[in-house]
């Protein structure tokens, strides 16, 4: 989980990244945004046609993204067959995997407006405090769809943002996990205990064992960055404290893999029904 007590889980490599320029507020709609990554950006398509801009793609994925060319044709958009090092060129990167749309970047709702959307019943959600490493994001997107996670929330100051690489890595898990930014003068915690979410914050060490807590219907798993963790105030304000159980042969898991297991674990003790809607 976390490397230190009782500081957080992930994202050593953090600081080395570049930051964006106004990371306090979210992308707005209008701004265009590009992703790449063969799973993304079907999934994209697949979940919001309409704000699919321009297509890149090689020659290789002419037949895989046939639909996408098709839609493109009916609306008039601009689509170019280009090398592989064009499309490096393009996307920053040569994980491209072939394609790179340009696309509308998405909205997500306000905290308060997805936690009033919730059903009644189990939910989860993460909490990621100095995250910021966009690998870490797209792995936690990625099984966070997976096992079934209503949300993502960052704080107002975060610098992570939805980018083109944390896309990729979520291999589609970004259209369906919304990436929450919590406003300015936002109090998340207490958004979150009016909905009734209990605060579980990972430590590495001196927590419930997490395969023998009590993991309430409603939890929100609080993870912090590996060098800094989670801030004291969080950490004070956490009903519990989380520590996957491990041989010690690793100080500690990263924040993916630590999400992935917690995620899990919350699954198995509240399954989904075959209908599709949480017991």
């Amino acid at each position: 989980m976390n490397r230190r007590p009782p500081r957080g889980a992930s994202g050593g490599r953090d600081a080395a990244r570049p930051r964006p320029a106004s990371p306090s507020r979210a992308p707005a709609r209008d701004e265009e945004q590009r992703l790449f990554g063969l799973n993304a950006c079907r999934a994209a398509f697949a979940h919001r046609p309409q704000d699919l801009r321009k297509v890149w793609l090689s020659e290789v994925r002419i037949a895989a993204l046939k639909p996408v060319l098709a839609w493109c044709v009916k609306h008039r958009l601009g689509y170019r067959v280009v090398d592989d090092t064009e499309l490096a060129r393009i996307t920053g990167t040569q994980h491209h995997e072939g394609v790179c749309f340009a696309m509308r970047a998405a909205q997500a709702p306000r905290l308060a407006e997805l936690l009033r959307a919730l059903p009644p019943g189990p939910a989860l959600v993460a909490l990621l405090d100095g995250v910021g490493n966009p690998h870490n994001l797209g792995a936690l997107l990625r099984s966070g769809a997976h096992f079934g996670l209503a949300a993502v929330v960052v704080p107002a100051a975060s610098t992570l943002t939805l980018s083109g690489a944390a896309a990729r890595v979520a291999e589609g898990g970004a259209e369906v996990v919304p990436l929450l930014r919590a406003g300015q003068d936002e109090d998340v915690v207490a958004a979150l205990r009016a909905a009734g979410f209990a605060l579980a914050a990972t430590v590495p060490r001196d927590g419930v064992a997490l395969f023998d807590a009590a993991l309430p219907a409603r939890t929100a798993l609080v993870f912090g960055a590996e060098e800094t963790g989670i801030g004291e105030a969080l950490l004070a304000a956490a009903d519990l404290r989380l520590t996957i159980p491990g041989t010690g042969a690793v100080e500690s898991l990263n924040i993916a893999a630590s999400a992935a297991v917690c995620f899990a674990e919350w699954r198995r003790r509240h399954p989904v029904p075959p209908q599709g809607r949480p017991a």
